[in-house]
């Protein structure tokens, strides 16, 4: 059956909740174990390897937030377009980037993720503090 789009918002709504918190328990539950998550230069395989990033990502920025302009469903497939915005922790300053992301969802998790930022160069040099 495909998935519907209050389905859909559920789970993002869940995601950005756990994130906002910076739970990362919470976090990954959102994604079955043999997650795949594809970012621009990287691609994630499984809960282990994604729960080793996002507490890298924690110890770096504060989440500050995670705003979806856009989502929709095309079968069990959501298209998103959103805006990330977080708090470097070594200086304060706010680092945001905006994307858009597709992704697989199954009995209310995220199966695969692929996402594009507008900047991707811009971003890695923000995480590096080079802004």
């Amino acid at each position: 059956m495909a998935l519907n789009r209050a389905e859909a918002v559920e789970c993002f709504e869940r995601r950005r909740a756990a994130w906002l918190a910076g739970d990362i328990d919470a976090y990954l539950d959102c994604w079955v174990d043999d997650l795949v998550l594809e970012t621009p230069g990287r691609v994630i395989r499984g809960r282990d390897d994604y729960r080793r990033v996002l507490e890298r990502s924690q110890a770096w920025a504060r989440p500050r937030d995670f705003v979806f302009h856009h989502l929709a469903v095309d079968g069990d497939v959501v298209l998103a377009d959103w805006t990330i915005s977080v708090e470097r922790r070594a200086d304060g300053v706010e680092v945001e980037w905006r994307g858009m992301s597709a992704a697989e969802l199954r009995a209310g998790r995220i199966v695969w993720w692929r996402e594009y930022y507008e900047d991707p160069g811009a971003l890695a040099a923000a995480a590096a503090g080079d802004t």
